[in-house]
């Protein structure tokens, strides 16, 4: 069969349940499956569906998200197309834009819609590959996965008989969206019920022609989106203005709870889970003896059936059970397992409190290398920033006060006053407030820079700058780095 399947990834949602590893600038599908290191849930989803029958990737993320988006691409030596939404507007409206980007560059182009945070294992992609010829005929294709316990917060699929005309195909009876208890566990006891696992297959005009049946103000909207977007930095990036006013719903609400054409592929061969909690991370990684999943510098005794996590420093459990632990550098989670749920709770209770703990993540991936914050206090920032080989970037000033940036190797260029200045170890440049300074890694290695951004607004406050500030003065010092001291301390934050 000639026609194409196009992965097309879909990026949205925090995770919450899964914090301090899933943050809202660095959610969860961005992150480790197993711990520091490993390739993550965006990463194993591309990885999944990659070569023989698939093209490219179409991954459809937040604006925000591109640097991350680029990045992990970049780390897996692949590349696709990236459509960038000014706002979350749910499955529907995404889907739709991914399915109208493609048709233009191929019209008979299949669509596999994936989420991008869940984890299956075992040969899914062999199901998908023999539902090609009923997508190809008009059928979408929604692939069910059998349930393994009456969950109530899925939704359910309701086998309708198969088809004769193509092997391993049903009908779909009726939609059962998070079901009671009861009527959950009568759905698995018939065993014609499966789990809605999100993913779908069909062709991308079969998909446009439903949402101008069903949702015509949605399509219109979502076309004008598209129709002026605009490419900037490899990613079409939608229309505000239109895009907004698309429906915010899910595909499964907005067309395929109403089309006719949808089918369900039941995935009989595979294990899913949507990794939903932390419960359900433990659930599915190789466990020891004990019973306990362990990731990172973590050593466990008399401990059963935890989950034990750490992102840098050693972490030491003794004597515990059912158990979650989950250490980042910046916070740590305890709990029993039994409440994972509630984890949501602890998240909405710190974002009412402005926490920087639920947005960022102190070592953040972009585009060009990372950054990550060394200290933080009223008045100022502290930051390293670890630039790419090749790589390229502005440095800000903070809007309310001056910035010292300082090069702890060299290798690099930066423009100042429409000069290019080569970098050396040692270096520094104070960076007013007002001022953006263009920076590019001109070497093969890493280049490595401290920024220190003061967000005082006044000079006479930046003079009560905290002692943490002189700490690290002292430190650069320590380190024959006088020359920044020096330039810095017309600003008044070095004597």
């Amino acid at each position: 069969m000639k026609t194409s399947i196009y992965p097309l990834v879909l990026c949205g949602g925090m995770g919450s349940r899964l914090w301090p590893m899933s943050r809202v600038e660095q959610p969860k599908q961005f992150q480790p499956v197993q711990g520091k290191g490993s390739l993550s849930y965006f990463q194993t989803t591309l990885q999944r569906h990659r070569g023989g029958v698939f093209k490219s990737p179409i991954i459809v993320t937040s604006a925000g998200q591109i640097q991350l988006v680029a990045r992990q691409m970049r780390d897996l030596q692949l590349t696709g197309t990236v459509i960038a939404e000014p706002m979350g507007r749910n499955t529907g409206p995404a889907v739709l834009a991914a399915a109208l980007s493609i048709v233009a560059e191929d019209p008979e182009a299949q669509l596999l819609v994936l989420p991008s945070d869940h984890i299956i294992t075992g040969d899914l992609n062999a199901t998908v590959v023999a539902m090609q010829q009923a997508a190809d005929d008009g059928r979408i294709v929604l692939f069910g996965v059998p349930p393994a316990y009456p969950e109530i917060g899925y939704g359910y699929i309701v086998d309708g008989g198969g088809y004769t005309n193509y092997p391993g195909l049903h009908r779909v009876e009726t939609f059962i969206e998070k079901p009671p208890y009861e009527r959950a566990q009568a759905l698995i006891s018939g065993g014609y019920s499966y789990w809605a696992s999100g993913i779908s297959l069909f062709r991308a005009d079969v998909l446009i022609e439903e949402f101008h049946r069903f949702e015509p103000e949605t399509f219109y909207a979502v076309s004008a989106a598209v129709s002026a977007g605009k490419m900037i930095n490899g990613a079409l990036h939608l229309e505000e203005t239109a895009f907004v006013k698309a429906k915010s719903e899910p595909t499964e609400r907005m067309v395929f709870e109403r089309s006719t054409a949808v089918a369900l592929a039941p995935a009989r061969d595979i294990q899913w889970d949507d990794v939903g909690a932390w419960n359900a991370v433990q659930k599915i990684s190789t466990r020891n003896e004990h019973g306990n999943v362990i990731n990172g510098d973590v050593f466990a005794l008399d401990t059963q059936n935890s989950l034990i996590q750490s992102d840098s420093r050693l972490v030491a459990v003794i004597g515990l059970q059912d158990i979650i632990v989950v250490d980042t550098p910046d916070a740590l989670l305890v709990m029993n397992r039994d409440h994972a749920q509630s984890v949501k709770q602890v998240v909405e209770h710190l974002k009412g409190l402005n926490r920087p703990e639920v947005s960022s993540h102190l070592l953040r991936d972009t585009n060009w290398g990372q950054i990550e914050t060394i200290s933080k206090d009223d008045g100022y920032d502290m930051r390293m920033l670890v630039v790419a080989p090749g790589a390229s970037l502005r440095v800000n000033g903070t809007g309310h006060g001056p910035s010292l940036l300082t090069f702890l190797n060299g290798g690099g260029v930066y423009e100042r006053e429409g000069q290019m200045i080569v970098v050396e170890r040692g270096d520094s440049v104070a960076i007013p407030a007002d001022v953006t300074l263009p920076l590019t890694n001109t070497g093969s290695k890493e280049l490595r820079a401290m920024q220190l951004l003061m967000t005082y607004g006044t000079e006479d406050s930046a003079r009560t700058a905290s002692p943490t500030i002189k700490a690290v003065a002292s430190l650069f010092a320590k380190a024959d780095l006088v020359e920044p001291l020096a330039d810095f301390a017309q600003y008044g934050v070095v004597q």
